[in-house]
């Protein structure tokens, strides 16, 4: 299969989004399909990338590290020539979403639409953040996903949350695979001794993005009021974002900085390592549609401690494999930490076990050959802008259709923002 996946967000950019596109892309061309990726210019972005269209950007949007897509037409007509997608794979409902819906419709071929993140969540990057805003956002992803023909979502809690938004495409929860053999292998002491961690210490340790949305706040008094209490305990955080200066200074004003280790972004096998140098993983974020750092983690054989929420329930089992917690309580949260601390050389081994068996579920081989399975049953049903014929005037058609229906999601969306009536998230 010819298969083109469209993304407003890639390397060198790291987050949730860009690793499955990464992840499904390497699976996807190991098995003989050419694959496509078309993304936004970011700085630092490799000079030489094959089958890679970078189209232009904004750069470091509204002072975020995230780059957006200029509408700018003819540039990835241009840069097609040659390449028929069989499928069009869009990991966004916007910006580069409106330009996957022309493409499919240009080519007459099946729409998949990956519901990566709850947008609302996010609106706290955008000049103008109000209820009004999060409502359209809402409105617009869910119409967007009435376009497509299928529907990928991470999780089944986020399936069933998108059908209750009045989705009605079919929508399927295919989580993004992680490399199960490459997190399961770590060397824990050599890590360690870089840090400077004593061998007998409780390492806590959180990797993702630093920001506001992954309940840094939380996660960092529960974190604290634990390194309190325990003073053979020490923190890994791993990652970066806006809040990451504020999140080292809380540890430093509460005089447990000499045992927060900060160590950036890690890839590779040093993230490996890292992975293997914790006894626990912490993660509290309530925006996740997946969360593959907890996964990750679990390859690793570490469990994990973290609130009940959609894209984590999935994964974490209270008392098998880690510790899940039904709401946002400090005591609680550094408590689990007590629990894992005090458990028997036995119990903890079992608890890394479950982990590893529950990661071995997601592994890549896996997803990836679902994913390909429901293209291919794609490609026997049709697609939403149909081929009537092979012709110019019949590709007009369709591109005309699919302009109509962009503008048509976008009214009803505001219409369902300023409150005149209820979203009307149907097809047509």
């Amino acid at each position: 299969m010819n298969i083109l996946m469209m993304t407003n967000t890639y390397k060198p950019f790291v987050g949730g989004v860009e690793r499955s596109v990464e992840v499904f892309t390497e699976e996807y061309r190991g098995d003989g399909h050419r694959v496509i990726i078309v993304a936004p210019r970011f700085k630092g972005m490799p000079d030489h990338e094959p089958d890679i269209i970078r189209v232009p950007a904004i750069q470091n949007f509204n002072g975020t590290d995230f780059s957006v897509q200029l509408p700018i037409p003819g540039v990835l007509t241009r840069a097609l020539k040659g390449f028929v997608p069989d499928i069009v794979h869009t990991h966004h409902s916007y910006l580069i979403g409106d330009t996957a819906l022309r493409v499919a419709a240009k080519y007459g071929t099946p729409l998949v639409f990956t519901f990566h993140t709850f947008y609302e969540r996010y609106t706290h990057y955008v000049p103008g953040d109000s209820p009004v805003l999060r409502r359209f956002v809402i409105a617009l992803s869910a119409g967007f996903a009435n376009l497509c023909n299928r529907v990928f979502a991470p999780s089944e809690s986020v399936a069933r949350e998108l059908r209750r938004r009045g989705i009605i495409t079919p929508i399927e929860a295919l989580p993004t695979g992680i490399d199960v053999e490459f997190f399961s292998s770590g060397d824990k002491r050599r890590w360690r001794q870089s840090a400077g961690i004593p061998p007998d210490a409780f390492v806590v340790g959180f990797v993702s993005r630093i920001a506001p949305e992954k309940n840094i706040g939380f996660l960092t008094d529960a974190v604290a009021s634990y390194l309190q209490k325990e003073q053979r305990a020490h923190f890994f955080l791993i990652g970066s974002g806006p809040s990451e200066n504020e999140v080292r200074e809380t540890f430093w004003q509460r005089g447990l900085g000499d045992r927060v280790h900060a160590f950036g972004v890690l890839r590779g096998k040093q993230l490996v390592d890292a992975y293997h140098a914790m006894d626990v993983f912490a993660f509290a974020s309530h925006t996740e549609t997946q969360g593959m750092v907890v996964t990750e983690a679990m390859a690793a054989g570490v469990p994990v401690v973290a609130l009940d929420a959609s894209g984590v329930r999935e994964v974490v089992e209270d008392g098998v494999n880690g510790r899940l917690l039904p709401s946002e309580d400090i005591e609680a949260f550094s408590s689990a930490f007590h629990w894992f601390a005090g458990l028997t050389g036995e119990e903890r081994a079992a608890l890394s076990e479950n982990a590893r068996t529950t990661a071995r579920r997601f592994s890549k081989q896996r997803c990836a050959r679902r994913a390909l399975a429901r293209y291919a049953s794609l490609l026997d049903k049709g697609c939403v802008y149909e081929r009537a014929e092979d012709s110019p005037l019949d590709e007009i058609r369709r591109v005309i259709k699919a302009e109509w229906d962009l503008i048509l999601t976008k009214t009803r969306a505001t219409s369902a923002a300023v409150g005149a009536g209820p979203p009307n998230t149907t097809k047509g």
